[in-house]
């Protein structure tokens, strides 16, 4: 009997646990990345977080995109000083769909907005603060 006493109180403080957690969907705070590899991120002066605890959006990732492209190319003669010096002896279209790169990675000192996940287990990083990138 005593054992199901226990398991009643246990039943009824998770229950209340829940119920705060509950009152209070969304927790955003600000951090800044404080090492690239392994990711960390220094969580407003209170806490460290690692790569296990953080999940990263688009914004904060490198990754490829399809665009559609459609200029012409064109390389001039270059003196030693860098600047073109004639005409471009070469020129043709880039017209279709290429594949390019985004470079959206975190660096070290770049200030980030994050939400925390129900239950504090995770982070998501949602992205940049201010004009950095």
């Amino acid at each position: 009997m005593l054992a199901d006493a226990n398991g009643l109180v246990e039943a009824m403080k998770r229950a209340a646990r829940d119920e705060r957690e509950s009152s209070k969907p969304v927790n955003v705070y600000f951090g800044e990345v404080v090492s690239k590899s392994p990711l960390k991120i220094n969580v407003e002066q209170k806490m460290v977080l690692g790569e296990s605890q953080l999940i990263l959006t688009r914004n904060v990732t490198d990754y490829m995109t399809t665009v559609t492209v459609q200029w012409n190319t064109e390389i001039g003669v270059l003196s030693s000083d860098g600047k073109t010096t004639a005409p471009p002896p070469h020129l043709h279209g880039v017209v279709g769909t290429k594949n390019f790169l985004m470079h959206n990675a975190l660096e070290v000192g770049d200030e980030v907005i994050l939400i925390r996940q129900q239950e504090g287990q995770k982070f998501i990083v949602v992205d940049r603060i201010g004009g950095k990138k």
